[in-house]
Order: structure tokens, then C-alpha cells, then sequence
């Protein structure tokens, strides 16, 4: 049996392979171009986050592909801006702002897959504002744009009466310590709006906004309102609330008035005669108590502390106006300034003459002492405070308020000061202190000074947490001033 063996010749098997061999190179071509092209994706909403806290500002590429051999700057307004800086492999430092060095972190977990988040610890005011997230490999760049809203949640509401206006009670609301400016508003027991007499709000020397709003309640107001605080990009607020005791709208009863003139009329004008002069007495002194504050606070002084004298356990801020009392010594020198056994620190400002005013928020710590010293007393070893030993204070200990004399004097305090006005009055020899919360006198010390004092602070740790917030020197409003019925 014959049969024909096929043949092949090479020309036949070239041009048959060739146009499969085009086709495969093209496709890879395109292939390694469209894998370096890439987008970077961030939030597609703004990053809101509250004053010294952290925040993660998140950004990747797409398609998903490793970013660890690129370039990756996190900047502000342009690129010489870096707020931090990913290259070759590692953080690069040496073109980082100022102002973030030592508060940014790069979040690598995810690098492989070209996701990386930037961490910004101790957020600040000027932390504010747009970034951009760039990517840089070999082949390509891109970046994206993302905005970090910084909030501020302010103090609570402080109400107070600040007397009669318009047939009613004047009732004012201040807080500080807001940002961005907040609504504020008057609520009744029913939730509806009142109507309010002012409203201001300004910004403080920090930056950040304060804000009074004031109401007048008469007797067709429900007696028991709030007031509202609100951070819109939080969507948080503070709330006070203030009964009016019936007291500010007296109503006479016809049937009391026809008792009294039935049992004895002479008796009732007595009785009325006497409880007019006690009130008399009351309200004048309590007036007199807030004149004289509002006196003081005509000068007042910018008091911060003195880091050379704090013990080593309390922790100070970056501006010297907050300290607290931490864990574990910190490794400070030991300078003969510094106090080494109690917890104490002084302000750096040092006062011969003059009259002095500064206040200090305590808010709702249960130990703390306030007060002045004389700049030459011991740092060391024991201190047995007193005014023999230059020291003039008064303190909270185990739910009492007691002065610093010998002996100690209780002070009978009906609201709780969340806020301390102290008063040096070198000449006359006095140094008084005010609860700023009501207004009213707490005690004042009457001594002869010679030399130099120095405003005087005293916190510790309380085993539970309970005192763990600072002590806080607060700005003094410039309108330090009411509104009083003539």
C-alpha cells in the first residue's frame, strides 16, 4: 500500500505564526501600559474630627496595586507643603512642616495593595482645612483631594440671673471654647423656642468662638428653662437647665391677705417689716459680694506656669495654662526651683505691688488648693502650708471647702465653684477669692506682704480617675459687667 507523507515548508509555517506572535506582543504592551496607569481615591465627604484628638485621613489607588516602591506626599496648599513624605521605602522627615513634626504616621498595613491612611495625633486648629494625597511611581503620578473639618466642643452652659428688665428676670447663658461657631438657643419645659433678649458671639484670643445669649422670663414664661448649646459638625450639644422660683413673681392671695387682717394687722406689718430688711440685707450684700468682683476682674492678669518649679508627676501643657497630676514622675532635672515631695507649681509671673486678678477652672475635681506664696518658700522635702509659712489658699478636700488659716476655717459654699477668681491686693494686704459660678464671696486673707509673690497651684491623682482633669487658667472676659436692676 503507497500513501503520501505530507510535507511542510518553512515559509508556509512563518507567515502562519506570525500575525499570533503580533497579536501576543500587542497584548502585552497593553498590558504593562494600563498597569502603571492609575487613579488615587479619597473620602468623598470631609474628615470631621474633634480638637486634640486623632484623625485618619484615608486614600488609595485604583486599580488595587502595591504602592510600597512609590512616592507617596501627604501636603497642604502645594506640595512644598509636606505634612509627610513616603519615598524610597521609608518616612523622609527633612521637608516636613513645623507644625507636624512628631503628630503624623503613615498606616502601611495595607501598602501592598496601594491603601495608606495618614494619622494626625493632637489635632489643632490649624490642622483645618483641604490636603491632597499623591502618588508618584515610575510610570505615572496622580492624586486626590480630601477635607479635614476641625470641631470644638465647647464648655457646658453657665446660667445666671442677672436681675429684673422689661417687667421680668434677665437670664444670661455663656460658654466658650466652641468651634465652629455654634447655635445657641432658649428652650421652655415643652421644648419650644423663646424668643431671646441678645446674642453675641465672638471669637477668643485661641481662635475658637464664645458666646452669651441672654432671655427675659416673666410670669407667663414656663419657670423652667434650658439652654442649648449645639456644634453643628458634631451634631453635639451642652444643655443647662434654670428653675425661676416662684419667689421672682410674687402673687398676692386674697384669702392670706384677708387671714392676716382677720388675726392680727399689726403682727403681719411686722412680720413683712422684718422679712423686707432681711431681704434688703441679703440682696444688698450679695450685690456688694459681686461688685467687689467685678472690681477685681478690672485686673486682671495673663498668669501661666512656671515649668521649672512643677513637681515631676504633673503634666503641663504646650501654652502653660493646664496642668494635671500624672501616674509617674517624669524625668526632670532637679533644679532648686522644682518642688520634690508635693505636687505643686507655681506661675511664672512673680508680683512686689499692684492688684492682681486671674481665674482658675476646676470644673468637678474633688482635691485641688488655689492661692498665692511668697516666690522664697521650700521646694523641698515637707511643706506644712500655712499663711506663717507664706502661703495663702484655700482648698477642696474631702467634699469641704475650707482657707488656709491656723486653723483652717470652713467656708459655707451653697454652689459648687466650677470656676475660681483670686485676687492679690498687695498694698491693702489682701488676698480674696470669688466662686465665679454665682458671683459670691468665698473668703478673703488680710496680711502684710513683703517681697515677691507668686500665684500658687496644688493637684494630685485621685486613685479611680475621678481627678484626673486639669486645672485650667481661663481668660477673663473683656466684658466683665451686668446687667442689675436699678
Amino acid at each position: 500500500m503507497t500513501g503520501k507523507v505530507p510535507s511542510f515548508s518553512p515559509g508556509s509555517t512563518v507567515s502562519s505564526t506570525l500575525p499570533g506572535y503580533i497579536a501576543l506582543c500587542l497584548a502585552l504592551q497593553v498590558h504593562r501600559l494600563a498597569s502603571a496607569q492609575f487613579t488615587v481615591i479619597g473620602p468623598d465627604h470631609p474628615v470631621t474630627v474633634s480638637l486634640g484628638g486623632e484623625a485618619i485621613l484615608p486614600c488609595h489607588l485604583s486599580p488595587r496595586m502595591s504602592a510600597e516602591n512609590m512616592e507617596v506626599r501627604w501636603f497642604r496648599s502645594q506640595d512644598s507643603a509636606v505634612v509627610h513624605l513616603y519615598r524610597d521605602g521609608q518616612d523622609q522627615y527633612e521637608e516636613q512642616m513645623l507644625e507636624y513634626q512628631g503628630r503624623t504616621e503613615l498606616l502601611k498595613d495595607d501598602i501592598t495593595s496601594g491603601t495608606v491612611s495618614l494619622k494626625i495625633r493632637d489635632i489643632r486648629l490649624s490642622d483645618n482645612g483641604q490636603y491632597s494625597c499623591y502618588f508618584q511611581s515610575s510610570a505615572s503620578h496622580k492624586n486626590a483631594f480630601l477635607e479635614l473639618q476641625v470641631a470644638g466642643l465647647g464648655s457646658a452652659p453657665a446660667i445666671s440671673v442677672e436681675g429684673c428688665q422689661d417687667g421680668g428676670i434677665h437670664v444670661a447663658c455663656r460658654s466658650s471654647g466652641w468651634y465652629p461657631e455654634p447655635e445657641v438657643l432658649w428652650r421652655d419645659l415643652q421644648g419650644k423656642l423663646l424668643p431671646s433678649a441678645s446674642e453675641e458671639i465672638s471669637p477668643e484670643a485661641n481662635g475658637l468662638f464664645q458666646t452669651e445669649i441672654a432671655v427675659v422670663l416673666t410670669e407667663e414664661t414656663n419657670q423652667k428653662v434650658s439652654c442649648c448649646v449645639r456644634n453643628p459638625r458634631l451634631n453635639q450639644e451642652r444643655r443647662s437647665e434654670i428653675s425661676i422660683a416662684e419667689l421672682f413673681f410674687p402673687r398676692v392671695n386674697p384669702w392670706m391677705v384677708a387671714l392676716g387682717v382677720i388675726l392680727a394687722l399689726l403682727a403681719v406689718l411686722i412680720g413683712l417689716t422684718s422679712y423686707c430688711f432681711w431681704r434688703q440685707h441679703r440682696a444688698k450684700d450679695k450685690l456688694q459680694a459681686e461688685l467687689r468682683w467685678r472690681s477685681a476682674q478690672l485686673y486682671a492678669v495673663d498668669v501661666t506656669l512656671d515649668p521649672d518649679t512643677a513637681h515631676p508627676k504633673l503634666i503641663l501643657s504646650e501654652d502653660r495654662k493646664h496642668v494635671k497630676c500624672g501616674d509617674t514622675r517624669q524625668d526632670l532635672p532637679d533644679n532648686p526651683e522644682r518642688f520634690d515631695t508635693m505636687p505643686i507649681v507655681l506661675g511664672a509671673e512673680g508680683f512686689t505691688g499692684g492688684r492682681h486678678y486671674w481665674e482658675v477652672d476646676v470644673g468637678d475635681k474633688t482635691l485641688w488648693i488655689l492661692g498665692v506664696c511668697r516666690a522664697s518658700v521650700n521646694r523641698k522635702g515637707s511643706i506644712k502650708a500655712s499663711p506663717a509659712s507664706g502661703y495663702w489658699a484655700i482648698w477642696l478636700c474631702d467634699g469641704k471647702y475650707e482657707a488656709d488659716t491656723s486653723p483652717t476655717t470652713l467656708l459655707p459654699v451653697s454652689v459648687r465653684p466650677g470656676r475660681v477668681g483670686i485676687f492679690l491686693d498687695y498694698e491693702a494686704g489682701e488676698v480674696s477669692f470669688y466662686n465665679v459660678t454665682d458671683r459670691s464671696h468665698l473668703f478673703t486673707f488680710t496680711d502684710s506682704f513683703s517681697g515677691m509673690l507668686r500665684p500658687y497651684f496644688y493637684t494630685d491623682h485621685i486613685i479611680g480617675g475621678e481627678n484626673l482633669a486639669p486645672l485650667i487658667i481661663c481668660p477673663v472676659p473683656a466684658q466683665a459687667r451686668g446687667n442689675l436692676c436699678p
